[in-house]
């Protein structure tokens, strides 16, 4: 958030600036969101047993954007990629999962690393947020496959353990990895000057 105050004519300060976001930042998320739409249709299907789980690294953007702005932006950027991605292919319910899981990887691993900006901080969100997303994916098939694909609902609890679980643990470790690997690089290019710390 950047602020000024210039004298006036009359001796009066001026308005405070209060945009929450800068053009900088604003710029980054909007160019994350545009890698994020084109990674979500780079997917396949890793589970014989449960082809409809297609492997995207698509959240790896969002998760960049929660470290470097905070969980409000990362959300948002997952929100976009979603829903575009949505629009596009008429896939609706697919937009809805991955909004669920883009809320719950991005949400836990933002607050922790805002809280201890470090690369220990960043590995215990990374950690904590895979954990989160494996719980919310299993949540959100249990409720959305029975309701909106008439799946009988013994039918994706059978799947948990063959299928849903372990795809959402690899799914959960490529993107703690790439995300990971990727902040790294970029951080102090992206991130405000404020919330650079030297060697993280």
């Amino acid at each position: 958030m950047s602020t000024y105050a210039q004298n006036r004519p009359n001796g009066q300060p001026s308005p405070t600036n209060t945009n929450r976001w800068s053009t900088k930042q604003l710029v980054t998320m909007a160019l994350m969101c545009a890698i994020a739409i084109l990674l979500s249709f780079v997917e396949f299907p890793i589970m014989p047993a449960a082809s409809f789980l297609k492997l995207d690294i698509a959240l790896v953007p969002s998760a960049v954007v929660g470290f470097a702005y905070g969980a409000g932006p990362g959300v948002l950027v997952g929100i976009v990629s979603a829903v575009a991605h949505g629009a596009i292919t008429g896939n609706w319910v697919g937009c809805l999962m991955n909004i669920i899981v883009a809320c719950a990887f991005v949400i836990p691993s933002s607050i922790i690393y805002k809280r201890n900006r470090t690369f220990k901080g960043a590995i215990i969100g990374l950690v904590v947020s895979t954990v989160c997303l494996i719980v919310g994916a299993i949540v959100a098939n249990l409720i959305v496959d029975p309701i909106f694909y008439g799946m009988p609902f013994d039918v994706v609890a059978g799947l948990i353990v063959p299928a849903i679980l372990p795809f959402n643990i690899i799914k959960g470790v490529v993107v703690s990895i790439l995300t990971a690997l990727v902040y790294k690089s970029i951080s102090n290019l992206i991130t405000p000057a404020k919330d650079q710390v030297k060697g993280r």
